[in-house]
């Protein structure tokens, strides 16, 4: 079962365990029993393992600072020679 987030404006965050069907349903804060506003929260992206957590966190700074390259680096794209016309017979 998910846990949703929520947030009371007098007792701050707290968390709610809570069927995916019921997750738009509003929610009542367990101290005081006013009403809770959901909090959108990023998925759990801890429990990825550490090369699939450094790739998708340097896509995402990449979408807002890109680096700044200064010399070329990686493999060198393959050679393609122009296309004969197709007269010309090939060795």
């Amino acid at each position: 079962m998910p846990i949703y987030a929520f947030t009371c404006e007098g007792c701050g965050p707290f968390d709610l365990m809570r069927p995916m069907a019921e997750s738009g349903a509003p929610a009542r804060c367990p101290s005081c029993g006013t009403a809770a506003a959901r909090v959108f929260t990023p998925p759990g992206l801890a429990l990825l393992d550490a090369p699939v957590r450094r790739v998708l966190d340097s896509e995402d700074k990449s979408a807002h600072e890109p680096d700044v390259v200064s010399e070329r680096s990686g493999r060198p794209l393959p050679h393609h020679h122009e296309p004969s016309p197709p007269w010309v017979l090939s060795h």
